[in-house]
């Protein structure tokens, strides 16, 4: 049986530490005005760090009695105290330090190959400092990525990159990126930005890595824009420009246009000025779009039926719902979004839903989204219409469908008259068939 007593042990070590005597080498660390010099011994250093070891293999003390006295001042007297008492007693104590000077303790403790603590700080910041992390994510970068010991802050910043990369942006201090690692960023099709913030910031990087040139454009010479062009030259080609729109372009882009390429500067001109106009073949199509959300099925009329029975059935009593119908004989679609519950009255009594966030919208076909109307709600007491006899139905006629013979029968009656709500969504008001309808409801994801 054996008895270990390591807080005692550990509590001598920190006396040794603090002692004035027996002490063999001296350690000066940090730069004026903020330079501090540590008594220390040699043996306990060799032994508890393979870099120190490696510094004073080739020192002795000298035949006249002068102290092996060696200099770090690239590490600040506080932390190096932080780091001794780590060495001599095994304790590492965090209580009211900023991250910042966490992560300072961190490379200083990799600098002199101290693997336990490096491990345990990593872990503790990836687990206590998340937030604090993501909004200093360009420093944390540039020292993860500085050592080969650093792989948990490596992972980190790699899944920030992969989950997360709007966030990188919004950082305080995302122009510490190196070229590199800003266009793994902007290369990639989830990025979830406006295509004007992604240029935003490709001209922030920039200009932080040309610190005489100034914000204003206007001030800037041939050679200037010359230089930008240069620094920016494998970004630029990432924007996606014709994701941009009209006005963002002619405030935010049009200034330098000298950065961009003759022949691609002529073709966003003419997108702009001519509807009809193709873009060339090499052009960047526009990101991905990520929803946080995602539509559960509740009903299809060719699966489930055309009648408001069926639709109170599997439809009422449900939250935030959008309806989707396809107009017989065209490519038109029209539909409405409810965030309240749909609900059945009793017998032929009619409800009005009260709420100003429905709206009604419609899309005339797949491949001109130009021509998309959205309509919300103008007045609200009458958002939304509630009948045994009715499917969802929206405003005052503005979006009807129901059933003459009963909740029983098919729906015999669909039609659109701009009552309730601020636009009309479709060109001719009045009846129309329906080819198919699709109820959904609409589930924020668990990010």
């Amino acid at each position: 049986m054996s008895k270990q007593f390591f807080s005692k042990l550990s509590q001598n070590y920190i006396e040794v530490l603090e002692d004035n005597e027996y002490y063999d080498i001296t350690i000066e660390v940090g730069e004026d005005p903020n330079v501090k010099i540590f008594r220390a011994h040699m043996i306990i250093l060799c032994y508890r760090s393979p870099f120190l070891r490696r510094i004073l293999a080739s020192k002795k003390m000298n035949n006249d009695g002068t102290l092996v006295h060696i200099k770090f001042p690239n590490i600040s007297p506080e932390i190096f105290q932080i780091i001794l008492k780590y060495v001599y007693g095994g304790i590492i104590s965090l209580n009211e330090k900023e991250p910042s000077e966490i992560l300072r303790v961190l490379t200083t403790a990799d600098q002199l190959c101290l693997q336990e603590i490096v491990d345990y700080l990593q872990e503790y910041l990836i687990n206590n400092e998340f937030e604090w992390m993501e909004q200093h994510f360009g420093l944390v970068y540039q020292i993860g990525f500085q050592s080969n010991s650093l792989l948990e802050i490596q992972n980190f910043c790699t899944n920030c990159m992969t989950k997360s990369p709007q966030k990188i942006f919004k950082s305080f201090d995302f122009t510490l990126l190196s070229e590199k690692s800003l266009i793994s960023l902007i290369k990639r099709d989830d990025l979830q930005m406006k295509e004007i913030e992604v240029w935003e910031y490709v001209l922030k990087w920039g200009l932080e890595k040309n610190s005489t040139l100034l914000p204003d454009p206007t001030t800037w010479s041939d050679d200037d824009f010359k230089t930008m062009e240069n620094t920016l030259q494998h970004c630029l080609p990432l924007v996606r420009f014709f994701s941009i729109s009209s006005e963002d372009f002619f405030k935010k882009v049009r200034p330098y246009k000298k950065l961009l390429k003759h022949q691609l500067y002529e073709e966003l001109l003419e997108s702009y000025l001519n509807p009809n106009s193709v873009p060339s073949d090499n052009i960047l199509p526009p990101r991905d779009l990520y929803l946080p959300y995602e539509f559960k099925l509740l009903l299809r009329g060719t699966r489930d039926g055309f009648t408001p029975k069926k639709f109170h059935e599997l439809c009422d009593n449900i939250l935030s719902t959008v309806t989707f119908i396809k107009i017989k004989g065209s490519e038109e679609i029209i539909g409405g979004y409810n965030p309240l519950k749909w609900k059945t009255p009793h017998d032929d009594d009619v409800e009005w839903g009260e709420t100003k966030d429905s709206f009604i919208f419609s899309f005339k076909n797949k491949d001109n989204f130009k021509d998309s109307i959205l309509s919300h709600v103008d007045d609200a007491s009458n958002a939304l219409f509630y009948h045994n006899r009715f499917g969802p139905t929206f405003g005052n006629d503005d979006f009807d469908m129901y059933a003459n013979e009963g909740n029983d029968k098919e729906y015999d009656y669909f039609g659109c008259k701009q009552r309730s709500y601020e636009k009309k969504i479709r060109d001719i008001e009045g009846v129309f068939s329906m080819e198919d309808y699709e109820v959904f409801q609409i589930i924020r994801k668990n990010d």
